[in-house]
């Protein structure tokens, strides 16, 4: 689902105007990234949870060349989803 997919969805359910709900969305995702800068956790009830998780620096070998390399230590963005869905997303496959 593209993020205009998701505007148009909201709209034709709230029976509001696309600009309003972009925006809506836009501050949203924008309110979102910065907390997880700020390495905060965001909490969406019934749907999940994202964190911000560190990874240690590592090598490598790189399968073309055969060569070592490191990878330092980065910042990664961790999803856990919620109980709700994940028995959703179970009883769908079934």
């Amino acid at each position: 689902m593209l993020k205009k997919d998701l505007v148009d969805k909201v709209s034709s359910e709230l029976s509001m105007q696309k600009q309003d709900i972009s925006l809506a969305v836009d501050i949203m995702l924008e309110t979102m990234a910065t907390a997880l800068m700020d390495e905060r956790r965001i909490e969406l009830r019934g749907f999940g949870s994202f964190s911000v998780r560190a990874r240690k620096p590592r090598s490598t070998k790189n399968p073309r060349t055969g060569k070592i390399m490191d990878i330092p230590d980065r910042k990664t963005l961790h999803f856990t989803m919620s109980k709700s869905l994940k028995e959703a997303l179970i009883s769908e496959k079934d």
